[in-house]
């Protein structure tokens, strides 16, 4: 394989005058050279016999090192079969694993399939020795472990991620992500980032303990082509004297240079057309432009080796007299790894979203005759599954799951999407993109089981982050798999991989383990060799999503919508309706399905068994025109009000012009200044579909920021059905809260933090005094909620304090990462929390203390029932205000209540009465949601959704089995 030699620069020229251009032709270092040469080989003809000798040796030397850059153009580097492999070039007998380690009692993923039987895993020296039916011999001296059948994969493989160049805790300094500059301009290929990679990124560690064993780290996407990435092992400190080397976090450690692989980087699509200001028609041209010349060097480099091969074959006088007039191996450094991407030694890997680019890409590919490895990010990728396979058939479509609407190139997205590609033959993995809280590489395996949830095959979401990321990156001969002869990156979890809240118990890395496991045991309430003592009985089986076929939906949807309120459901398992005096506040059945419910002319009359039940269900029965809808798994849940980043606010989160525009300008000065989300409330769109799909039928809405402020704003209570209109309805609660950003965001609206506190104080005083009509006297008087967001624990003490100077101020913390240091001064407070950091991660220097959760931290949540605090939970990133991911709103509901010890009442109640109670909404959401599964895990489907009328108090149908990017507000409707 080509390499590029040590950077070497030209001395400054000086100016040149016209008069001199034929001297400066003369005089050239190609024409300087062959007349040294030439001298040279003409005087030592003339003098001594020993010279020849001499001379041939520089001919010979200059002549075999030009043969072997020839050779080099073709050279890959091996790939041995895993079977042949005895060795992890990562393991070093001074710091490598140092016992040969048994794991005995696995239920295996193997990075292809489930093993049908229970094995036990043997590994040595960071390479796995074999995979044996449980109970065969092992060797005596090795430390054997049993880990009780618990689940065990492969380590997970990230295909995608700007760690390490963006670093966690970040400050403005601590990034690399691409090089922008007017001097380099667009197209920066000989960009490397292992020039840039902080082998120290706190951000691996939590990384690591998500499963994730190999990352392939590249440049951002700036740039049409953005440089050369390198595949790593997420392990610091690694190497034999622990210090943080940038060669010791490389997965090809230990390997000559020549046998290492290449990987490059590439975009098209609106980062670069934002960046530069190109067209995508001006893209496409810079991509050719470079590409053609990248060519010519190519073709001068073959002209030049086919001489070469002629003269090989010549005279010593044949071979001189060709360096003499050919001179050295044609070499460009900047176009070098795009020569070699050419030759095919360099795989590509391209940032696309829309069917154009990634039509342009393949375009210009076939145009010039290079492979595509992946199509990143690549949402928009399901509505040309077919074009993909025949035109580029080995591609990988590295994905998110969920991620998306967030601009309009990832508007038109698909939950099914890994399922619609992988029917046509198309391979999809699974990839962070990791820098933010909401791309948090940790959590990568829960974007397979939320693909799984949407019919992706459980076997192929799980290859989704093995097995295929691994191929993808040509590196399915050490990683992806768990089999004899690849790495020891082994991962044992605490429940099915694909279930929802699925989380490490250890995580071994070239046969290293990784995790504390006291920190784990006392983080998860388990450990990876102890005996399962949970008293709840596991999900084993992750849920599919149940969709009913259009001509059967479209029947049972008529047929409920026509029934006046009365309808039977049957099948069902739970029932959570606190709000209903009538009912227990959790309703449950020994077996599932046993519970039906009866509604008689919009109200429950009965939630029982089917003998408690009769009356009822005959009376319903005697009627005309009445619905039954049969479940399998059916549960009830209330209608969750959410808290939400965007929603009714804004459409596309990153495109102003999709909604209300850029709420800046507010003053915490000045009540006047006051933006109110009620004056520019939205009720449809893709984002309320999500929310539909997830039995979200309420949102709280403040006005959307485009860059760090102070003050955000006055909320809105929105519906979420579409069915009413702003003048009908469909505003539940004019002005909710007002909403403020502490720590960088405040600093930069303010220019300091204790200057943003002052004001804050002053705003409160000012709203007591001479400001008690404004907005600004509604929030000191108690009579409008404040919501401040904070994580960092010393501005949330400022909270503390400002409350206890101003107690009839209802405050309200949102985020508090870092609320674990300071639970109980909240509790004595009274000061509630909504919960958005309980999987959060320390992006920045203000979280660099946040607990980030199992497997190496407690949640924020256990501390603060631990506490007392009264919290609820929310879904917010005020750095992507986009609700992408609203309906997960209850599995992560579920999620958090794993780990906080509560109750799958208490987890409902997080995001419904809970929500509710602290922001003291004026009207309680007596809404009511039909599922189909269990909506506390992935793959719960809504059924029925019924909206309490707000005059009579009745469930009226607003909506049934509802699907993604299903409008209701549409020409097509009216």
């Amino acid at each position: 394989m080509s390499l590029p030699p040590p950077y070497e620069a030209a001395a400054y020229p000086t100016e040149s005058t016209g008069r001199r251009v034929l001297l400066r032709n003369w005089l050239s270092p190609r024409t300087l050279s062959s007349l040294a040469l030439t001298l040279c080989v003409f005087w030592l003809c003339i003098t001594t016999r020993s010279a020849p000798n001499t001379f041939a040796e520089v001919v010979d030397e200059q002549f075999s090192k030009a043969v072997e850059q020839c050779q080099a153009r073709h050279r890959l580097p091996p790939k041995p079969s895993p079977a042949s492999r005895t060795q992890n070039s990562r393991w070093g007998a001074e710091y490598g694993q140092k016992e040969r380690v048994v794991m005995k009692n696995a239920t295996l993923f193997d990075g292809e399939r489930f093993l049908e039987h229970a094995v036990d895993i043997t590994f040595s020296k960071g390479l796995i020795e074999s995979i044996k039916p449980l109970g065969e011999n092992h060797d005596e001296s090795a430390l054997v472990y049993n880990v009780h059948g618990r689940y065990v994969t492969p380590g997970l493989v990230d295909m995608h991620s700007h760690h390490m160049i963006l670093p966690w805790p970040g400050t403005e300094m601590s990034g690399d992500g691409a090089e922008v500059h007017p001097d380099t301009k667009a197209v920066t290929g000989q960009m490397r980032i292992v020039d840039a990679l902080k082998a120290y990124d706190e951000g691996t560690t939590l990384i690591a303990s998500g499963g994730i064993t190999t990352s392939l780290i590249i440049p951002g996407s700036s740039n049409l082509i953005g440089g050369e990435g390198a595949p790593v092992k997420n392990a610091l400190y690694s190497g034999a004297n622990a210090e943080p080397l940038v060669e010791e976090v490389l997965l090809e450690r230990g390997m000559p240079q020549n046998e290492r692989r290449r990987y490059m980087k590439m975009a098209l699509g609106e980062n670069p057309k934002g960046t530069w200001g190109y067209s995508r028609l001006g893209n496409a041209w810079h991509l050719r432009e470079h590409f053609q010349r990248a060519k010519e060097v190519m073709q001068s480099q073959d002209d030049y080796c086919a001489g070469m091969e002629a003269a090989q074959k010549g005279s010593f006088q044949t071979q001189s007299r060709y360096l003499a007039d050919k001179g050295k191996f044609p070499f460009n450094l900047e176009l070098e790894s795009v020569v070699a991407l050419l030759r095919g030694q360099v795989s590509l890997h391209n940032h696309n979203y829309e069917p154009e680019d990634l039509e342009t890409m393949i375009r210009i590919s076939e145009e010039f005759g290079y492979k595509i490895t992946g199509f990143h990010h690549a949402t928009e990728a399901w509505q040309v599954a077919n074009m993909l396979k025949a035109r580029a058939p080995n591609i990988t479509i590295a994905t998110f799951a969920e991620f998306s609407l967030y601009k309009h190139e990832s508007y038109w997205p698909s939950l099914y999407a890994g399922h619609i590609l992988d029917k046509t033959g198309v391979k999809v993995a699974y990839k962070s993109d990791h820098v933010a809280t909401f791309t948090n590489a940790k959590y990568l395996l829960s974007q397979a089981a939320v693909a799984h949830a949407f019919h992706l095959p459980a076997e192929k979401a799980l290859q989704a982050v093995t097995s295929i990321p691994a191929a993808a990156i040509e590196q399915d001969h050490r990683v992806g798999y768990c089999r004899s002869g690849y790495d020891a990156d082994i991962v044992v979890w605490d429940d099915h991989p694909l279930n929802r809240g699925a989380t490490p118990l250890q995580v071994f890395i070239d046969g290293i383990a990784q995790l504390n496991d006291t920190t784990v045991e006392k983080s998860t309430g388990s450990s990876w060799t102890g005996i399962s003592t949970s008293s709840k009985p596991r999900q084993v089986s992750p849920q599919l999503r149940y969709e009913l076929e259009d001509k059967i939906r479209n029947e049972t949807c008529q047929t409920v919508m026509g029934a006046n309120g009365n309808i039977i459901i049957a099948g069902v398992s739970r029932v959570f309706l606190q709000d209903y005096p009538e009912l227990a506040a959790t309703t449950s059945a020994t077996e599932p399905g046993q519970i039906q419910v009866i509604l008689r002319e919009g109200k429950i009359v009965c939630a029982g068994t089917s003998e408690q039940c009769k009356g009822y269900r005959a009376d319903i029965e005697a009627r005309q025109g009445y619905a039954a809808v049969h479940l399998t798994n059916g549960h009830v849940a209330p209608g969750m009000s959410a808290l939400t980043n965007s929603l009714g606010a804004r459409e596309i989160a990153t495109d102003p012009s999709t909604g209300d525009g850029n709420a800046a300008g507010q003053k915490i000065t000045d009540p006047e200044s006051v933006t109110y989300a009620k004056y520019a409330a939205l009720l449809d769109g893709k984002n309320f579909a999500r929310a539909r799909l997830g039995g979200i039928t309420r949102a709280i809405t403040a006005p959307v920021l485009d860059g760090p402020a102070f003050v955000q704003g006055v909320s809105v209570e929105i519906l979420t059905s579409g069915k009413k209109s702003l003048l009908h309805g469909g505003i539940v609660q004019e002005d909710v809260a007002l909403h403020v950003l502490l720590g960088d965001p405040m600093v930069f609206a303010e220019g300091t933090g204790s200057n943003g506190i002052k004001k804050l104080r002053k705003m409160l005083s000012d709203g007591l005094g001479k400001n008690n009509e404004t907005v600004y006297g509604r929030v000191a008087s108690g009579h409008l909620p404040l919501l401040a967001y904070a994580e960092n624990k010393y501005e949330i003490e400022q909270l503390i304090w400002i409350k206890k100077d101003y107690p009839d101020a209802k405050i309200v913390l949102v985020g508090a990462m870092e609320a674990p240091f300071v639970a109980k001064d909240l509790a004595a407070a009274n000061i509630p929390v909504i919960l958005t950091r309980d999987r959060g991660a320390p992006v920045n220097f203000r979280s660099k203390d946040g607990f980030v959760g199992p497997p190496l931290t407690r949640s924020i949540a256990s501390y603060l029932k631990e506490a007392g605090v009264k919290f609820g939970l929310a879904l917010l990133e005020p750095e992507m205000p986009s609700d992408f991911k609203i309906h997960d709103l209850l599995p992560e509901a579920g999620w958090t209540a794993k780990y906080a010890g509560l109750t799958d009442a208490e987890a409902v109640q997080l995001v419904t009465s809970n929500i509710e109670d602290i922001l003291e909404l004026k009207q309680r959401n007596n809404d009511v949601v039909v599922y189909e599964g269990d909506p506390l895990h992935y793959g719960a489907t809504v059924a029925i959704t019924l909206s309490a009328n707000g005059e009579t108090g009745k469930l009226e149908v607003a909506g049934c089995f509802p699907r993604e990017n299903e409008l209701v507000v549409s020409t097509a409707n009216l």
